[in-house]
């Protein structure tokens, strides 16, 4: 089955009772059983609900895994892997990450006697450099967030497997119909399900896809002892949202690849982050990873002048200024003091989170009204 039959149809049936060609909103927070312990799957809301059932199965589909699990939030998800480890346990991640991934880490996790590694993955091979008898999780993004760094899946999976690792790659910037990271041999394949996935900027939900079973047990034992989880709004909203999935990131891609180009050559900005120029850094392992490119960039002014991006950040008219991304409207931030404000300045100058760097979430309105709103807004 194709992607966008997959997109309409996985998961989802007729409803039994009713015939109804959407998938019900079960809004119950128990379910009556027959006797004492005989029951139809469903016990109780946090554990499992059919609506979240449904949503599950269409992921996991779409991500080519046996299992998805989804949870109230993208760092619920993230939080959910981290548990999997223990006092002593070493994790090496992406050193340009999402700030909120940053910030757990460091903040919350490292206070338990968990270490992190920070590691510029741009040459996978790095990552044997900070490898310890005590590691146990490589956490990958590619693209990166926001320097929209490739990262090479089939280098990351064979240090894995020979060190016996778990590889837990976020796919929340390429989507599951850019790429699919456990074709390239990632154990977990994590998404924060309010970007792409969901697609209108009104839910926060996030997903871990899965093949092996012990894995998947253990991961739900979690998500449901810990309570993460999404009510059965929120998972109607992402099923309906998915439908479009198809549709919407072939004009991300055709609106990002527009706007990237036209950056390039703007008298204003010094360099535009984006793996569809021929030139970007692992341009060719992002061809072999990924279907197409996407609708994610960033870039920097000349003169790399904080002024100057609060400026060009706070003009657009079109493109608003807020966090978040992957939804149908475009959106435009300032990392810095945005979605990267938690990672200390001399960490984040040193991946090349400037204090001019600007990030695009190119949404799906017209190309040319895009276009047209950047360049006023780059005006001096």
């Amino acid at each position: 089955m194709k992607f966008g039959t997959k997109a309409i149809h996985a998961g989802q049936e007729p409803d039994p009772s009713t015939g109804a060609i959407m998938t019900p909103i079960f809004q119950t927070s128990t379910y009556v059983q027959e006797a004492p312990g005989k029951h139809k799957g469903y016990v109780y809301a946090r554990g499992k609900n059919p609506t979240r059932t449904a949503l599950e199965k269409c992921i996991a589909s779409l991500e080519k895994t046996k299992y998805c699990l989804c949870f109230s939030s993208g760092m619920g998800a993230a939080d959910t892997v981290i548990k999997l480890l223990k006092p002593g346990d070493e994790v090496i991640a992406t050193h340009d990450l999402y700030g909120g991934s940053y910030r757990m880490f460091v903040r919350v996790f490292s206070n338990y006697g968990i270490k992190f590694h920070f590691v510029d993955m741009v040459d996978a091979r790095n990552i044997t450099k900070f490898l310890t008898k005590n590691t146990k999780l490589l956490w990958v993004e590619t693209p990166t967030n926001p320097m929209m760094n490739i990262i090479d899946l089939t280098v990351c999976s064979k240090i894995a497997k020979k060190n016996n690792l778990i590889l837990a790659v976020d796919n929340t910037f390429a989507s599951p119909y850019l790429q699919n990271p456990a074709d390239f041999g990632a154990d977990i394949v994590a998404h924060s399900v309010t970007k792409y996935l969901g697609g209108h900027s009104d839910v926060v939900m996030g997903a871990l896809c899965i093949n092996n079973d012990d894995l998947r047990e253990k991961l739900a034992f979690i998500q449901n002892s810990c309570g993460a989880t999404p009510g059965p709004m929120d998972s109607y909203l992402v099923l309906r949202g998915i439908k479009t999935l198809h549709l919407r990131m072939e004009k991300h891609c055709e609106n990002g690849k527009k706007i990237a180009y036209f950056l390039r050559k703007h008298p204003n900005v010094d360099k535009v982050f984006w793996p569809g120029f021929p030139d970007h850094t692992n341009h060719a392992i992002a061809k072999k990873q990924m279907s197409g490119f996407g609708g994610m960039m960033s870039f920097t002014l000349k003169g790399d002048k904080l002024e100057d991006a609060y400026n060009v950040v706070t003009r657009t008219k079109v493109f608003s200024l807020a966090e978040s991304l992957g939804g149908v409207e475009s959106l435009i931030s300032h990392p810095a003091s945005m979605t990267h404000a938690s990672i200390p300045k001399e960490v984040r100058m040193k991946t090349g989170i400037s204090d001019s760097l600007i990030r695009l979430s190119v949404g799906v309105e017209d190309g040319d009204d895009l276009v047209e709103d950047i360049a006023m807004s780059l005006q001096q």
